[in-house]
C-alpha cells in the first residue's frame, strides 16, 4: 500500500457542525488508478484535501508510503508533499506570464535537490514524454486549455512524486482533451508505477479506471 487512511472523521464547524467525512478507511496500491465520486457535497473533495496533507483539521490515521503522517507540524508536511505528491487540479494555476518550461521546474526549484541544470533537463524529458517540447518556450497564456494542462501534468511530474491526486482534473476540458489527459495518467500509473487518485464528476473518466470509490453523505458506498 502505497496510501492508507483509517477511520478518518472530518466536521465543518460554520454556520452549525456538520459531519462531512464519517468512518474512511481504505488503502490504495502503488500503480494504481483510483478514482473518487460522488453528487457535489458528498465529501469527495474534502477528503482529497486530507489524502494531500493539505488539510489536518480531522481524526484519523492517515499513512503514506508507509510514514504515520496524521499530526505532523506544517514544515514536515509541506516536505512531504513537495517529494512525494504531486497535484492537478481542474484550473490549471500555471503563471501565465512564464514559459512553460518555467512553470513546470517551479516544485524543483523549490525541493532544492537538484541543480538548475538538471532541473531544466527533467523539465525537457516530461514535456518529451507528454509530446509537448515544442512549447517549451512559450508563455503559458498563449496555450489552448488543453495544452495548459498537460504543462500542469508536467509539472506535477518534475519530483517524480510516489503519488499524483486530481480534483477535476479534465473538469474544464472538452471530451479530445479529456481523453488525452485520461490516456497520459493512465500510462503513468500502469507503465510508471505511479499511483494517481482523482477526483471527477465524468462517469467515463471514472469507470475506465482501474477502482472507483463511490462516496455520499460522507461515507463510501
Amino acid at each position: 500500500m502505497i496510501l492508507e487512511v483509517k477511520k478518518i472523521e472530518k466536521f465543518f464547524h460554520d454556520p452549525v457542525e456538520f459531519k462531512v467525512l464519517n468512518d474512511i478507511s481504505f488503502g490504495v496500491k502503488k500503480g494504481e488508478f483510483l478514482t473518487l465520486v460522488g453528487k457535489s457535497g458528498c465529501g469527495k473533495s474534502t477528503l482529497l484535501y486530507v489524502l494531500s496533507t493539505m488539510d489536518t483539521d480531522y481524526k484519523g490515521e492517515l499513512i503514506i508510503d508507509g510514514e504515520h503522517v496524521s499530526g505532523y507540524g506544517q514544515d514536515r508536511l509541506a516536505a512531504i508533499r513537495n517529494e512525494k505528491i504531486g497535484f492537478i487540479f481542474q484550473f490549471h494555476y500555471l503563471l501565465a506570464d512564464f514559459t512553460c518550461l518555467n512553470n513546470i521546474m517551479i516544485p524543483a526549484l523549490k525541493l532544492g535537490k537538484l541543480s538548475k541544470e538538471e532541473i531544466e533537463f527533467k523539465a525537457m524529458e516530461k514535456l518529451k514524454m507528454l509530446d509537448m517540447v515544442d512549447q517549451a518556450l512559450k508563455p503559458a497564456s498563449k496555450l489552448s486549455g488543453g495544452q495548459q494542462q498537460r504543462i500542469a501534468i508536467a509539472r506535477a511530474l518534475i519530483n517524480d512524486p510516489l503519488i499524483i491526486m486530481g480534483d477535476e482534473p479534465t473538469g474544464n476540458l472538452d471530451s479530445k482533451n479529456t481523453q488525452v489527459v485520461f490516456e497520459i495518467l493512465q500510462e503513468l500509473a500502469h507503465e510508471k508505477g505511479q499511483t494517481i487518485i482523482a477526483v471527477t464528476h465524468d462517469n467515463d473518466f471514472a469507470k475506465a479506471s482501474d477502482r472507483t470509490i463511490t462516496m455520499s453523505d460522507g461515507q463510501i458506498v
